[in-house]
């Protein structure tokens, strides 16, 4: 016991991590695990049991889940499952745990926020992920998206431009590997410009974004698998749409692009895409 101890505490003072160190999971999530989805006092049991969490944030969890399930955000059994089983507080600043699943954005540092859990989840469950995918997340931020994508496919890609908070980033989703939640190990992290994607990974079935920018980046719809789709919100700062993009390829060879609204034309404001496209032309 005190060999664990001694290890997990040198784990999340390696990391300098944001939040505290949770429980050691019991068990380490395999696909065929599911909590359950409809009640919440079974939900809070099965998790504190099985996962090690703390039954404060599990309430508050289910409580934030039925809001977003309300608002039509999670679409599939797999979207609400990766939903209830991130543990979102383990993302904000320790300051916010207590505000974790309120559903406005929160400040997490160097000028960028996490976004609610409401408009992740519509994001993610418009991106149809599946279990073979390949997702590119483009601003991993917080950690949380991409957290949350481990529950649908074992082949994430997440890109930072900001060397710091990658690094911070990278150091909590090590803890929470120390942790029990290997499924965090999947994570492919780099600090780098997103506008250009990764090529070296690419081709991707799925991509989303995670910042505003006023136009598709040609980089990502290179990558982008034919028939694959990316979320991404597109318009000017602070008034962006989140566009469902779907790339199609014809017998000919020729590619077309469709794009829909996922919000209905709601204006989401999101921080900006930062990076050297900004000074092009």
């Amino acid at each position: 016991m005190r060999r664990r101890d001694f290890l997990l505490g040198a784990v999340a003072g390696a990391a300098g991590a944001i939040g505290a160190f949770p429980a050691l999971a019991v068990q380490p999530f395999r696909s065929d695990m599911w909590p359950p989805l409809n009640d919440k006092a079974q939900f809070v049991s099965w998790m504190a049991s099985n996962r090690g969490e703390d039954p404060t944030y599990l309430g508050r969890r289910f409580d934030r889940y039925r809001e977003v399930l309300a608002f039509n955000d999670l679409w599939t059994p797999a979207d609400k499952r990766a939903f209830l089983m991130t543990p979102r507080e383990e993302f904000v600043l320790p300051q916010d745990r207590e505000q974790a699943y309120v559903g406005h954005y929160l400040d997490i540092g160097f000028g960028v926020t996490i976004t609610p859990p409401g408009t992740m989840g519509r994001m993610t469950s418009a991106l149809g992920v599946r279990g073979s995918d390949k997702v590119l997340e483009i601003g991993t931020g917080s950690g949380y998206q991409s957290a949350l994508l481990t529950y649908l496919t074992s082949r994430v890609h997440s890109i930072e431009i900001i060397p710091e908070l990658a690094a911070r980033t990278r150091g909590v989703y090590d803890r929470l590997i120390g942790a029990g939640y290997h499924e965090y190990g999947v994570i492919e992290t780099r600090s780098g410009d997103g506008y250009f994607g990764w090529e070296e990974a690419a081709p991707f079935d799925k991509i989303i974004v995670t910042c505003g920018i006023d136009h598709i980046p040609p980089p990502l719809l290179q990558q982008l698998k034919p028939s694959g789709i990316m979320v991404i919100p597109v318009g000017p700062p602070g008034a962006q749409h989140i566009l469902k993009v779907v790339k199609t390829t014809g017998a000919d060879g020729a590619t077309t692009v469709s794009r829909s609204d996922i919000f209905g034309g709601k204006v989401i404001p999101f921080v900006p895409l930062s990076g050297g496209h900004q000074s092009e032309g």
